[in-house]
């Protein structure tokens, strides 16, 4: 199994992103997946979720309105699209299954800065 991100980067406030995850060693297509984020020296903290089949999607308060998760099933690939990003969301992002299986490795993640 191996995840990997990438589409991070130095943004100003305000900017936009779109990672992306590409999932490969499991049967993507039946798995929930969602994007967590970890600021420096604290936990991981989970960003946002989507079903199988992308019909349903949740998101923590923090992002609401700002952040939107898609996936392309034909490409093993899962998207985080981020819209007047704050300081506050600098962390490193990663995805994996929801829930999360705590057999499965962490990706390298993807840095997210935001600064001006």
């Amino acid at each position: 199994v191996q995840f990997v991100e990438f589409g991070g980067g130095l943004v100003q406030p305000g900017g936009s992103l779109r990672l992306s995850c590409a999932a490969s060693g499991f049967t993507f297509s039946t798995n929930a997946m969602s994007w967590y984020r970890q600021v420096a020296g604290n936990g991981r903290e989970l960003v946002a979720t989507i079903t199988a089949g992308g019909a349903y999607r949740t998101y923590a308060d923090f992002v609401k309105g700002r952040f939107t998760i898609s996936r392309d099933n034909g490409k093993n690939t899962v998207y985080l699209q981020m819209n007047s990003l704050k300081p506050e969301d600098k962390a490193m992002y990663h995805c994996s299954t929801y829930p999360r299986n705590s057999e499965l490795p962490w990706g390298r993640g993807t840095q997210v800065t935001v600064s001006s």
